[in-house]
């Protein structure tokens, strides 16, 4: 039977919207597989760790029928890959292997058996479905990823908080030290959800999400939240995750709300004059002292072979002194992922947490612990 005939550009987009999750080494030898599910023309691509699983249907012309197969995704994508994009690729089913021809090559590939591969079970209690446009998610993602812990013994930590209240859709993330909110508006009241999405997912969201879809229909992401479960349908893929489980730390608690002292700079004068900083900090610490006084800025930073690095800011500030050390990575890491010129930050004293907004704009907050140095 010929599962597909099409183009290698459209039979690789259509394998590489699933291959993302697929783990090289699995307990499970299945899971390093792509499910190939046939259902008279239309062809389904399906794909999971247990953890997460994505399904795409395409149009791949071959044979009409029903029939499933699965086969190693890596290989057939690196086959796919080596082959010229406006090529005419097919593969055929003979019984346990598969048949891949492009022009004159010809590769011959292991299957396993469909009936093994471990399909995820939805959620029976998914809430109501709302939307937003793919490329405001994408957005939100970027505004908060890198805040999110990595490997932390608190598991609700290793992933983003999404809340959906009234017509507000809140993503957060931190790691103890630092703390990011983003925020976008929905079209419809949503009842109060709140899941916290693991960081594999929220990784796999960012890479697939589009930022440039041409039609109204392609550019929306719907989101539906189960107790367990999250699902997710955009531009002809699903995409069913695992939640974590636990409670997520009150962050309405942990952002400033009466900071005394603001000063509103150039987040791209910042950004560079820290990183010219970061140079200079020890491996260990990457600690960075922010001098702030009327009309000045200074940022500096030592090692421990007593190096230094001093950058001075011309800024618009009349208030106190005050003397405040970060780790630099952590601000670095704010100003890389905002896209506005200015950027705001807000000071108490030297002892206090940092809060980093956009001027005259509430959906961005950025809470960073200073750090002795």
């Amino acid at each position: 039977m010929i599962v597909l005939k099409a183009a290698q550009e459209k039979v690789l987009a259509a394998l590489q919207s699933v291959a993302g999750i697929v783990e090289r080494r699995h307990t499970l030898p299945i899971l390093a597989n792509v499910l190939l599910r046939k259902q008279g023309a239309e062809l389904e691509l399906i794909t999971s760790d247990l953890e997460i699983q994505i399904r795409t249907t395409a149009q791949l012309d071959g044979d009409e029928g029903n029939y499933a197969i699965t086969v190693g995704a890596k290989k057939l994508g690196d086959i796919l890959k080596s082959l010229p994009s406006d090529q005419i690729v097919s593969l055929t089913a003979n019984q346990t292997k598969l048949t891949l021809q492009g022009g004159k090559s010809r590769f011959t590939l292991q299957s396993l058996p469909a009936e093994d591969f471990p399909l995820v079970q939805e959620a029976a209690d998914f809430g109501p479905a709302f939307s937003v446009p793919q490329k405001t998610l994408k957005m939100l993602i970027s505004q908060v990823h890198f805040a999110m812990a990595v490997h932390d013994i608190r598991y609700y930590l290793n992933g983003i908080l999404f809340v959906a209240e009234g017509k507000t859709l809140t993503l957060v993330a931190t790691d103890g030290h630092r703390l990011a909110l983003s925020q976008a508006t929905l079209d419809v009241e949503m009842p109060k959800q709140e899941v916290i999405l693991p960081r594999k997912t929220v990784l796999e969201l960012q890479r697939l999400l589009k930022d440039d879809s041409k039609s109204e229909e392609e550019q929306l992401i719907e989101m539906r939240f189960a107790g367990n479960q999250a699902k997710f349908s955009f531009g002809g893929l699903e995409f069913v995750t695992k939640l974590v489980e636990g409670k997520f730390p009150d962050y309405n608690r942990v952002i400033p709300k009466n900071h005394k002292h603001h000063i509103t700079l150039g987040r791209g004068a910042l950004l560079t004059s820290l990183q010219r900083a970061a140079i200079l900090t020890s491996e260990k610490f990457k600690g960075v002292r922010l001098n702030i006084e009327p009309g000045v800025l200074r940022v500096a930073s030592s090692n421990a072979e007593q190096e230094e690095a001093v950058d001075e800011l011309d800024i618009d500030y009349g208030g106190d002194t005050i003397e405040i050390g970060f780790n630099v990575t952590y601000l670095i890491d704010a100003l890389a992922n905002m896209s506005q010129d200015m950027v705001k930050v807000e000071l108490s004293d030297g002892n206090s947490s940092a809060l980093l907004t956009i001027p005259d704009n509430s959906t961005f907050k950025y809470v960073v612990m200073p750090m002795r140095i």
